[in-house]
């Protein structure tokens, strides 16, 4: 199950409304999920990364995450977070903390509802993203990365059997560690992204903020907009700008030696060839053209036949 959110202005990180770095999108998942709690998800991690009194219009292609953000909500909460068929709310963590953002924003929330796969730039980064992650996590490239709120919609889900929790997210759980300790700063947070496989589900959201707009694109939404902000344009410009590095970055545990680590001997052996780096660069909304530099290494394993060839799939790039 994967996340993400962008924005629509290129380079928004820093300026007012914006709690985030200069990449202007952020992404998650975990090993199990469904694309209804991830779609929860990037709605809240994109409020939270943007707080303060500009009017602030949330696209996405879920119905599901609007209505429980905007309609639903209200008859859930003098129900007792009960359903129609009196069954408790699935999800309630999180539509709880998404309806405390809301109300607790100093400036207004609208959402639209955009088309999925039909084209929108914002949607399909954000599905790209989403669905990345959740292949990050399923190959184990990196460790799932969820509000603390996700975590709990997810481990009291059908689906949480099997589902690999983070030791810090489950110090967090456990009531030894503030869920702070989870989020990433607001700045120098990289963002990379990493191995794509095809994944169950992912949680498509594009973020703009209404004031002011920078974009003179057309329209492409189908739904009204209820923002109180006159809305110039609501087709998302993609930045063009380089980003650090696409790759997957390779989770490990702090060494708790002190010794140091010998240096790797050359084996003789050397590699020919050319290696695909996946997702492409051109993926990335801040690619600009030109090739990019990056620096790393791949650990192997596998059995090299006798013309010396060996097939790698999806295996992590480590950046020095």
């Amino acid at each position: 199950m994967g996340w993400a959110w962008a924005d629509h202005e290129q380079n928004a990180g820093g300026k007012p409304g914006h709690k985030h770095d200069d990449h202007g999108y952020d992404a998650g998942g975990a090993t199990n999920g469904t694309n209804q709690i991830g779609e929860l998800c990037a709605v809240l991690e994109a409020l939270r990364a943007h707080p303060g009194p500009e009017p602030l219009l949330i696209e996405s292609d879920s119905q599901y995450a609007i209505n429980c953000s905007t309609k639903w909500v209200k008859g859930w909460k003098k129900n007792g977070w009960k359903n129609s068929q009196k069954k408790p709310v699935k999800n309630k963590e999180l539509i709880q903390a998404i309806d405390r953002e809301i109300s607790q924003r100093p400036g207004p929330v609208d959402f639209r509802w955009v088309k999925g796969h039909a084209g929108n730039e914002g949607n399909e980064l954000v599905d790209e993203l989403a669905r990345t992650y959740a292949g990050d996590c399923r190959s184990g490239a990196r460790d799932g990365y969820l509000p603390i709120e996700g975590w709990q919609s997810l481990l009291g889900s059908e689906y949480a059997h099997g589902t690999d929790v983070p030791p810090d997210v489950q110090l967090v759980l456990d009531g030894k560690a503030d869920a702070a300790s989870l989020r990433k700063p607001a700045a120098a947070t990289d963002q990379t992204d990493a191995a794509r496989p095809e994944t169950k589900s992912s949680s498509p959201l594009a973020v703009q903020s209404t004031q002011p707009v920078q974009s003179t694109q057309p329209v492409q939404s189908t739904q009204p907009v209820q923002s109180t902000q006159p809305v110039q344009s609501t087709q998302p410009v993609q930045s063009t700008q380089p980003v650090q590095s696409t790759q997957p970055v390779q989770s490990t545990q702090p060494v708790q030696s002190t010794q140091p680590v010998p240096p790797a001997k050359p084996s003789g052996l050397t590699v020919s060839g050319t290696l695909t780096f996946s997702p492409a660069p051109k993926t990335s909304p801040y690619f600009n053209g030109q090739p990019m530099p990056i620096k790393g290494s791949i650990e192997i394993e596998g059995y090299v036949d006798g013309d010396g060839n060996l097939t790698i799939t999806n295996a992590p790039f480590v950046r020095h």
